[in-house]
C-alpha cells in the first residue's frame, strides 16, 4: 500500500516537472520572439523643406462701401405725380427721378411773376419821375423795395417747385423705389437709394503693431465670395488719425476699381496689402503640421543605422516648430527646421517619436500656393 502511494507521488511530481519544463520552454520561445520583433514601418508621404521668397503681404478683412451713397428722401410733403426711373437702373447726375404734384405752386408762381412785372413797371415810372424831379427819393426807394420783395416771393415759389422735383445728385446705380404713383409722401419719406459703384471704398482695420508698415498709395488686392476667382486691385487712400482704444486697431480705407460693378456696398471683403519688400521663408505643406495644445510639431524623416544588423532604415523624429503665415496649401516655418530636411506630409497622426516609416508619394496630392478645388 505504501509502495503504491510513493509511486503515485513520484508520478505526480514527474508530470508537474514535465509541465513546468514545457511552460519554461514556451516562455523562453516567446521572449526570444519578442526580442526579434520589429515594429512595422508606417507608410507616409514626404516632402523637402524648401526656402522660398514670398511677396510681403498683410491680411485683413473689411467691408465694401460706396464712394458716394445716399438714400434720397422727400424734402416737402406732396403727392407723387410722376416716377421717371426704373428700380435697379442707372441715373445720370441731375436726372429727374420723381415729380411731386406742384399745380398749386405753379399757380402761385404765375401770380408772383405778374406782381413782379407790375412792380418793375412801377419802378421804371418812379425812376422817370425822379429824373424829372416830380417825386422824392423816398418814393423811388419804396418802388425799388417793392420790386425786390416781389422778386423774392417768386424765388420762394420756384424753390418749393425745385424741392418737389427730386433729382439724382450724382451719377450711380439706383435701388428699389419706395414710392408709387399717387402716393402722398411726408417730409423725410424714403424715395430710392443711389450709390456710385466705380470706384468703391473698402474699409478694414489693422492692429496698431502694423501701423508703420502701411502707407498711402500702398497697393491692395481684394477678393470676395460673391465674385470667386476675381481679384480687385486698388490703393490705400486714407488712414484714421486715431487708434481705437477698445480694439487697439486703426481703420484704413482703400479705393478699389470696380468697373463691372461686382462689388456692392455692405459686402464682406478679404484684403491683402502688398508690402514693398519680399522676404525669404522656409516653407512646408500645411498637412505636415501636427497641432496640439502644447504646440505645433512636425516629423523629420532621417536615415538611422541599426548597430546590430547594420541595416539602415528611415525613422520619424518629432520636432517642435513655430509657424508663420499661410498661403494656399503651404505654411511658413520661422523656427525649428532647416532647408533640405525631409518631413512627413501625410499620415502624421499615426506616428510617434522614433517610429519607422516607409515613404510613398504616389498618392500624395501636390501642394499649391493658390489651390482651386474643382467644386469651389
Amino acid at each position: 500500500m505504501k509502495r503504491t502511494v510513493v509511486l503515485a507521488v513520484f508520478g505526480l511530481l514527474a508530470v508537474v516537472a514535465l509541465l513546468a519544463g514545457l511552460k519554461a520552454l514556451q516562455i523562453r520561445t516567446l521572449i526570444k520572439a519578442g526580442g526579434a520583433f520589429a515594429v512595422p514601418a508606417e507608410t507616409v508621404s514626404a516632402a523637402e523643406v524648401r526656402q522660398e521668397t514670398w511677396e510681403g503681404l498683410l491680411a485683413a478683412v473689411g467691408s465694401v462701401t460706396a464712394v458716394q451713397g445716399v438714400e434720397l428722401r422727400a424734402e416737402l410733403a406732396g403727392t407723387v405725380r410722376e416716377i421717371a426711373f426704373e428700380s435697379g437702373g442707372t441715373a445720370a447726375k441731375g436726372q429727374v427721378l420723381v415729380l411731386l404734384e406742384t399745380s398749386s405752386e405753379e399757380a402761385q408762381l404765375r401770380s408772383a411773376e405778374a406782381q413782379v412785372e407790375l412792380a418793375r413797371l412801377n419802378l421804371e415810372r418812379a425812376r422817370d419821375l425822379r429824373a424829372q424831379g416830380v417825386t422824392s427819393q423816398s418814393d423811388l426807394d419804396s418802388r425799388d423795395a417793392a420790386f425786390r420783395q416781389t422778386m423774392g416771393e417768386v424765388d420762394i415759389v420756384r424753390a418749393v417747385i425745385a424741392k418737389k422735383t427730386i433729382r439724382a445728385p450724382f451719377a450711380g446705380r439706383l435701388g428699389i423705389r419706395s414710392v408709387n404713383l399717387g402716393q402722398f409722401v411726408n417730409p423725410g419719406d424714403a424715395i430710392v437709394s443711389l450709390h456710385s459703384l466705380d470706384p468703391v471704398y473698402v474699409d478694414f482695420s489693422v492692429p496698431e503693431q502694423q501701423l508703420r508698415q502701411i502707407e498711402r498709395a500702398m497697393a491692395v488686392r481684394v477678393t470676395t465670395d460673391a465674385a470667386p476667382g476675381r481679384v480687385f486691385t486698388g490703393k490705400v487712400t486714407a488712414l484714421n488719425p486715431e487708434v481705437d482704444a477698445a480694439t487697439r486697431s486703426i481703420k484704413v480705407q482703400a479705393t478699389v476699381v470696380n468697373g463691372g460693378g461686382d462689388l456692392r456696398p455692405g459686402m464682406f471683403a478679404r484684403v491683402q496689402l502688398v508690402l514693398p519688400e519680399s522676404k525669404p521663408l522656409l516653407v512646408i505643406p500645411a498637412t505636415a503640421v501636427l497641432h496640439a495644445p502644447y504646440g505645433d510639431s512636425v516629423f523629420v524623416i532621417t536615415d538611422v543605422r541599426d548597430e546590430k544588423s547594420g541595416v539602415t532604415a528611415k525613422q520619424a523624429q518629432m520636432t517642435t516648430v513655430r509657424l508663420g503665415e499661410t498661403r494656399g496649401d503651404f505654411v511658413a516655418v520661422t523656427m525649428g527646421l532647416q532647408p533640405g530636411q525631409t518631413i512627413a506630409t501625410s499620415g502624421v497622426f499615426k506616428l510617434r517619436n522614433g517610429s519607422p516609416v516607409a515613404v510613398d508619394n504616389t498618392l500624395a496630392p501636390d501642394a499649391q500656393s493658390a489651390p482651386r478645388p474643382p467644386n469651389s
